[in-house]
């Protein structure tokens, strides 16, 4: 069920002590020439459209688009929010389901760059009340990954409009995908990555960090189907 599609009655029946709410998370964010800016939100809410059909009593939120994007801030099309303001508002939204009669909410997150303030939301609403908020950024993925992708990652962290994010939005979201502008790009990290403060347009001018060349939607959908396992087996588990 899209709450963003209900009515005043659909509403209030639909939220109560067996809701999950799940609220797809993104970010407006430059993705190279063969991907859209909402690329990470257009996932958050595949994903969230496959648990919703496995997950008894699941409502999916208006998705948020807005995100923390340090790493590609000075990009021409990325809006970027601080950790402190997205932080803010996952709590805001918690506490209003929570004053809603819901007990569960789920962030359901397609940019790595949300997990700081995910977790300072968690920590903040469970010493606030007794609301469940999960936390998923692709769980459960990395044998997936491992058995599928044909082409060496560029980074054991980090991925960007990749063959992985590629292969993503091939199988959720393919009328958003223009291969013909996919490129192969292996950017040079510079040494002190790990250890200093590095914004990605530093060492790469176009927003690819590995092979979108090699993207199929078979491979996304190994994928997302992986993570959508694992969110509902963990859903189910409570």
């Amino acid at each position: 069920m899209l709450l963003g599609d209900c009515n005043q009655r659909e509403a209030a029946l639909a939220l109560d002590g067996n809701t999950v709410a799940l609220l797809p998370l993104g970010a407006v964010e430059v993705h190279g020439n063969h991907l859209p800016l909402l690329t990470d939100l257009y996932l958050a809410q595949g994903v969230c459209r496959l648990v919703s059909e496995r997950v008894e009593g699941a409502v999916t939120l208006p998705g948020m688009p807005y995100g923390q994007i340090w790493s590609l801030r000075d990009k021409k099309g990325c809006l970027s929010v601080s950790d402190q303001t997205l932080s803010a508002l996952l709590c805001e939204i918690g506490r209003s389901l929570y004053a809603q009669g819901v007990r569960r909410y789920a962030v359901v997150n397609g940019h790595v760059g949300n997990v700081n303030a995910m977790k300072a939301t968690q920590r903040v609403l469970y010493d606030e009340c007794d609301l469940k908020m999960y936390a998923f950024t692709y769980p459960g993925v990395g044998p997936a990954q491992r058995q599928v992708l044909t082409t060496p990652r560029p980074h054991p962290v980090y991925f960007h409009a990749c063959e992985i994010e590629t292969s993503y939005m091939l199988y959720l979201r393919p009328d958003r995908v223009d291969m013909a502008q996919a490129i192969c790009q292996y950017p040079a990290f510079p040494p002190a990555m790990e250890a200093l403060p590095t914004p990605w347009s530093a060492f790469m001018d176009t927003a690819v960090m590995g092979d979108a060349t090699a993207a199929t939607a078979e491979k996304g959908k190994a994928m997302i189907d992986a993570v959508v396992e694992t969110i509902v087996r963990l859903l189910k588990e409570e």
